[in-house]
């Protein structure tokens, strides 16, 4: 199995959001994607960071997994798993030997946020996600919400709540395949061990 998936409800942005993290480019304003039935694999490279601090585009596929990067040894791409929201009620037939899980919300359909919420508790309660592995909650299409909705999202999915009662540290991104922001604190956390 995969020791990154990523999940989220039908129509969050998933695939989007991975594109645009394999390829910034690829992404903007005209980009359609279908709904994902079933799964989908995505090789994410990390940008490199030049000795002056910018960032440069990802490396070529063909890089080597593995190289001395600032000092240490990290990892250079990751493989991505994203499960199909259709096909929630399967997801924990993936969750053996997860290290890493991405939970995309849209942040812009407030009708789907609470249900989405209810998913996100399910997936924090299951035991075999509770002790080693990272979850990431990205709350995407902000280019298409309003600047309250982060709040609106939030106090939805009852998150201070949430973080007194789960034994997982949850780590917020605010992000848009489209206008790329959040993308580099998502590659930034990808590339932690």
């Amino acid at each position: 199995m995969s020791t990154c998936i990523c999940l989220g409800p039908k129509r969050a942005g998933k695939t989007h959001l991975l594109k645009a993290l394999q390829d910034p480019e690829s992404i903007d304003e005209t980009t359609f994607s279908m709904p994902t039935i079933g799964t989908g694999i995505y090789r994410i490279h990390f940008p490199t960071k030049s000795p002056n601090g910018d960032k440069n585009k990802p490396p070529p596929k063909e890089a080597p997994a593995n190289i001395p990067h600032g000092g240490k040894n990290l990892p250079k791409s990751i493989q991505i798993m994203e499960i199909g929201g259709s096909m929630a009620p399967l997801w924990r037939q993936y969750f053996e030997d997860v290290k890493k899980l991405i939970y995309v919300v849209d942040t812009s359909n407030l009708c789907q946020i609470s249900a989405a919420g209810v998913l996100f508790y399910s997936i924090l309660t299951e035991p075999r996600l509770q002790h080693n592995t990272k979850i990431l909650l990205v709350l995407a299409k902000m280019d298409y919400s309003y600047r309250q909705m982060r709040n609106e999202a939030l106090l939805m999915l009852q998150m201070q709540k949430l973080q007194k009662q789960i034994r997982q540290q949850v780590t917020i991104v605010e992000a848009s395949a489209v206008t790329k922001v959040g993308l580099d604190p998502i590659y930034d956390w990808l590339q932690r061990p």
